[in-house]
């Protein structure tokens, strides 16, 4: 699929959001993958596979059996600050990958759209430290990659960070690093988070929640408010498939044993709680919570505020 027709799909007349108790949460569409996306990233993850579970379609798989697989970002206030969760692929950025690469995408307009511009916001947050999640970091101007968002702080966790600077990172990987990371640190905005065991309050209703095996530092993003409580995956959780198959692993875990024995734990701490799960790459409606079925778990789908719910 050509990169052109990945950027043409006008944005949803509304911004799609959902309400944590006082707290909203919106979610910015950058663009939905290529079909190719779902068999590559979760082989496992069969036409049979699919079939077996008819609550997957469809919303989360098409006719065929082929996971639909989406990159877009949350934004919200909490306790004052204006926050970003992930900041996807970006624009016009060289990629290996060709549903990545040289992206045109109205990212931008549609984060302004729900309130948030570039310069109101105060805090981004990096579930870890891939391509597909630290894009919109930077922008070009005057061809020097700067950071999109001058007044906020970027955190990730130190695990994070620490193990990529010592990896044998091949040269796309570098070039990512050079283009996305690297200007936000050398401009000072950048902020490791030491994440232990319990995890890292980081402002009343925000935390860091250790979410290990798709990379070492990975975590997810806890949110509460009054009893309401959310939780958004970033990839510890790439696909509602993986609910019903919680072994169904990435072709892009660092560590597979460590991820699937993550998934596991917190499916399990999530199941028939209520909290609300916001899949980072989950396609609309993007959001449930996660019930128990049989000796797994499927996802209830909760639709964005003000928006019908899937005939």
């Amino acid at each position: 699929m050509r990169t052109a027709q990945l950027t043409e799909a006008a944005p949803p007349a509304t911004v799609p959001s959902w309400t944590v108790g006082d707290i909203t949460v919106h979610r910015i569409d950058e663009i939905l993958l290529p079909r190719q996306t779902g068999p590559w990233l979760l082989p496992a993850a069969t036409a049979d596979v699919v079939a077996g579970q008819d609550w997957l379609r469809p919303d989360f798989a098409d006719h065929d059996g082929i996971l639909q697989i989406d990159s877009h970002s949350f934004a919200l206030v909490v306790d004052g600050l204006r926050v970003l969760v992930d900041t996807g692929i970006g624009n016009g950025k060289a990629r290996a990958n060709p549903a990545w690469h040289d992206l045109r995408t109205d990212y931008l307009a549609r984060l302004a759209d729900a309130g948030f511009t570039p310069e109101s916001i105060d805090l981004v947050v990096l579930t870890h430290l891939h391509t597909d999640h630290v894009g919109w970091n930077t922008q070009a101007v005057d061809g020097q990659w700067v950071p999109t968002f001058p007044n906020a702080r970027y955190l990730t966790a130190k695990a994070e960070y620490d193990f990529w600077a010592g990896y044998a990172m091949e040269e796309a990987r570098r070039a990512m690093f050079r283009d996305s990371v690297y200007p936000i640190e050398e401009a000072g905005l950048l902020e490791l988070v030491d994440v232990p065991a319990e995890g890292a309050d980081i402002a009343a209703g925000l935390r860091l929640v250790p979410t290990p095996g798709h990379t070492p530092g990975h975590v997810a993003v806890e949110v509460g408010s009054g009893d309401a409580a959310a939780l958004i995956t970033g990839d510890c959780i790439h696909h509602p498939v993986q609910l019903a198959h919680p072994g169904i692993g990435s072709c892009v875990d660092i560590d597979p044993v460590q991820a699937e024995a993550t998934r596991r734990s917190l499916l399990a701490s999530l199941a028939d709680t209520g909290t609300l799960v916001l899949g980072t790459h989950f396609p609309s409606p993007t959001a449930g919570r996660v019930v128990t079925r049989g000796n797994a778990y499927r996802l209830e789908p909760v639709t964005a505020d003000g928006q019908a719910p899937t005939a």
